[in-house]
Formats: C-alpha cells, structure tokens, sequence
C-alpha cells in the first residue's frame, strides 16, 4: 500500500461548484515546537525560505519536510 499524496484537483470550467482558495503556506521559525501526524513532536533547526524546514525528532533523527507542510503542525 502506498501513502497518500496531496494533490490538488484541477477545476473544470464547465463545474457548477466554485474552485478551492489555496490553503496559505505555513511558516516556522527555527526553535519552534511542531507535531507531525506520523512522527510525533519535534523541534524546528533550520528553515529553508519557505519551501523546506529540518525538523529534530530526538535520538538523533532529522527529517527535511517540504512545503506545503500538511502532516506539520505548529505547536
């Protein structure tokens, strides 16, 4: 089984319902306390601009996320 993506839909002119407005993109801060859906909570160490944050998960485990961040919350 395979992990879901997050995609978006394309919006077809001829739909009677109205686009999405794109969600904002989140922004951190290096030191920040996040919570992420599958590995727990973390410590932001460093921010790349706004399209990837190295989140510290204790033991020694750093994970580089990219945006748009949907399984990290800002704590």
């Amino acid at each position: 089984m395979e992990p879901s993506r997050a995609t978006t839909r394309r919006h077809l002119s001829t739909s009677p319902f109205k686009p999405r407005d794109p969600e904002p993109v989140k922004v951190f801060e290096a030191g920040q306390r996040v919570s992420h859906d599958k590995e727990g909570l973390g410590r932001v160490v460093s921010v790349d601009s706004t399209q990837a944050v190295v989140v510290d998960f204790g033991g020694g485990k750093l994970i580089r996320f990219l945006a748009p961040f949907a399984k990290l919350h800002a704590l």
